[in-house]
């Protein structure tokens, strides 16, 4: 297993500007896979629906009618999201089986995700309109955020900074190697009550 190295600069005598008196510098070089992508832009998401090459756009896995997509600027590591192929920006809009095939896709992301990154828990939930928090409010999209116990570290709740452990392109692998051994769920598999 790989070991993460994380370098706080606390003394350095290169100012940046004002903010050094509330922001830490945190040395994270696998950060550069988020900002050399080409072409990177608010559409990135119909670009994904569109695109021929999901590898380079992290799409993970695909439906008929939506698909599950990595985030590029992750909340932690193996944050998902599950978008439908469709541009549209509120829940009204959608077919209603655009609406169900999104809710599968969230169920089958957590398959992939306790079996991948180990996650114990999820956050999943959707950011509809700008007030909201919606980095891309045309073309809505729904989280799936796994989570751990004790993820709220000293980093976090003293350093106001959060570390994620794994860069993309080795985590998009293990997550398509994952779809390859994990059944997509069906009306079948559902438990009857």
């Amino acid at each position: 297993m790989k070991s993460l190295v994380a370098i706080v600069d606390w003394d350095s005598s290169c100012p940046v500007d004002d903010l050094k008196t509330f922001l830490q510098s945190l040395w994270a070089p696998w950060r550069v896979e988020y900002f050399e992508r080409p072409g990177n832009s608010r559409d990135f998401l119909r670009r994904a629906a569109e695109c021929t090459n999901d590898v380079d756009h992290y799409v993970v896995y695909r439906r008929k009618s939506s698909f599950l997509v990595m985030n590029l600027y992750p909340y932690s590591a193996g944050h998902l999201m599950a978008v439908p192929y469709r541009e549209v920006s509120t829940l009204e809009e959608l077919a209603t089986s655009e609406k169900l095939e999104l809710i599968d896709l969230s169920i089958y992301a957590q398959h992939l995700l306790r079996d991948v990154v180990k996650a114990e828990a999820f956050n999943i939930g959707w950011n509809l309109g700008a007030a909201a928090g919606a980095g891309v409010e045309a073309h809505l999209h729904l989280h799936i955020v796994p989570r751990w116990s004790g993820d709220h570290n000293f980093m976090t709740v003293t350093g106001g900074v959060r570390i994620i452990p794994q860069g993309l392109r080795p985590l998009y692998d293990k997550l398509r190697e994952a779809t390859e051994r994990t059944a997509f769920p069906t009306d079948d598999s559902a438990p009857t009550l």
